[in-house]
């Protein structure tokens, strides 16, 4: 994540700080919780909670605001790393009905859940502008067709690997295909620099990245964890060929530490130059091509489409959501802070701040942006057709069913029919309408 100029000024002020009245609109959750737009009151002081900030930029976007709003001034408050630390410790503040949370940063695939528990504010889609945002972004912050959360940052699984260590080698241009990947990276361990590197990582540890890499492993086999009717879709000869794409990469082609090894960790690995191929979120872009020294591969690495068993693979949707807590107090104030970093200026700061993906479509046109991100049009197509991890309204208990059975393939305590048969199991109930 990342680093630019801070925007801050009249033009900030004038161009984002729109000014809200009481919101009309369909109140869908009342005193219980899930307020609905007409809720939407209150100026004053506000908490953006989030995840552990590792740019260093959050806190100049947050002293622009500042800057132009005195009297509604907006307080971080960092959560863990770990996306399932930071779902639980966000759910344990709504099942008390604490106002200490505002602006909730979610992750894309929360938003179901929060909804239906009556956790997020319903938020009026006659007064956020969502026409310039990426159709599968603004699908995210939805449930049961109303908006509770806007796009903030996007995100899609993306293959790294070493441009200079595969020209070396004579293999012409990235893998589009496993074999070609195993293939390619055969001849590049033939290298005297790279006999020691390891092929291939994506994250296969019992965490929220265990269930991203079998979405995307499965997906990519032409399966899927939950069907298009809701109901899981585990017991297919493509589930199978997915999960054993997994147990084979673990075995074969992975750092030993695979499993111990975080989306962080991941990254450090590949920054030291030990990897050949990775899995990786955007945001390693620019870290992994700091001059500060250090990064190893700086300049020595590209991006392409995720590989998939017969050509490109499927990359899972990622992202971030702003919404507003039930119980939060200021909500007016809320949501021109929400409009204010979902806005293509704050937006355009921030990718050059931190390579973090915009939501905003033409941003990913932007020749500007392109040359200093040139991965920005294989991002776009990889949003374009990415999937979502499954949504679910228990999405906690069904991501960890997710995370232990795949745990269990990948490490070998389970042969991959009796994962995906297990998970089947497990899912039903989780699923039933």
């Amino acid at each position: 994540m990342r680093r630019t100029p801070l925007i801050g000024g009249t033009v900030v002020c004038a161009a984002l700080a729109l000014s809200l009245s009481a919101c009309g609109g369909d109140d869908d959750g009342g005193s219980k919780g899930g307020a609905g737009a007409a809720s939407l009151q209150g100026r004053g002081p506000i908490t953006f909670v989030t995840g552990k900030d590792r740019s260093g930029y959050l806190q100049k976007q947050l002293d622009g605001w500042n800057t132009e709003h005195p009297k509604e001034q907006v307080r971080v408050i960092e959560l863990p790393d770990e996306p399932n630390d930071q779902r639980q410790q966000m759910i344990q503040n709504a099942t008390t009905k604490s106002d200490a949370y505002s602006v909730l940063n979610l992750d894309v695939v929360w938003t179901a859940e929060f909804a239906a528990n009556r956790w997020l504010t319903q938020l009026p889609k006659d007064q956020i502008d969502l026409s310039k945002m990426l159709p599968a972004t603004i699908a995210t912050g939805q449930y049961r067709d109303k908006l509770y959360a806007v796009p903030s940052t996007s995100d899609a699984g993306m293959l790294y690997f070493r441009k200079d260590l595969l020209e070396k080698a004579g293999v012409a241009g990235p893998p589009k295909t496993y074999a070609e990947m195993w293939d390619a990276c055969a001849k590049v361990k033939k290298l005297p620099e790279a006999k020691d590197a390891d092929c291939f990582f994506t994250e296969v540890n019992k965490t929220e990245s265990m269930t991203i890499s079998a979405v995307e492993a499965i997906e990519s086999a032409g399966g899927s964890i939950i069907g298009a009717d809701g109901r899981p879709a585990l017991n297919t000869p493509q589930a199978k060929q997915g999960v054993e794409f997994l147990i084979g990469a673990k075995k074969d082609h992975m750092p030993k530490e695979a499993v111990t090894l975080d989306t962080e960790g991941g990254r450090r690995y590949f920054q030291s130059g030990r990897l050949v191929f990775q899995r990786q979120w955007p945001y390693q872009y620019g870290l992994a091509n700091s001059g500060d020294g250090s990064s190893k591969v700086a300049g020595k690495f590209a991006v392409a489409p995720l590989p998939g068993p017969n050509g490109p693979g499927v990359a899972n949707l990622g992202g971030h959501n702003l919404a507003i807590s039930a119980f939060a107090k200021n909500k007016a104030t809320s949501l021109d802070f929400i409009r204010y970093l979902t806005g293509e200026q704050a937006q355009r700061a921030n990718l050059l701040a931190t390579s973090q993906a915009p939501t905003v479509a033409a941003l990913y046109d932007d020749p500007e942006m392109v040359k200093k991100f040139p991965y920005l049009p294989v991002l776009k197509q990889a949003i374009a057709g990415a999937r979502p991890r499954p949504v679910a309204v228990k999405y906690g208990d069904v991501t960890a069913a997710v995370q232990g059975e795949m745990y269990d393939a990948v490490t070998g305590k389970k042969p991959a029919d009796q994962a995906l048969t297990d998970l089947q199991s497990k899912l039903q109930p989780l699923t039933a309408q």
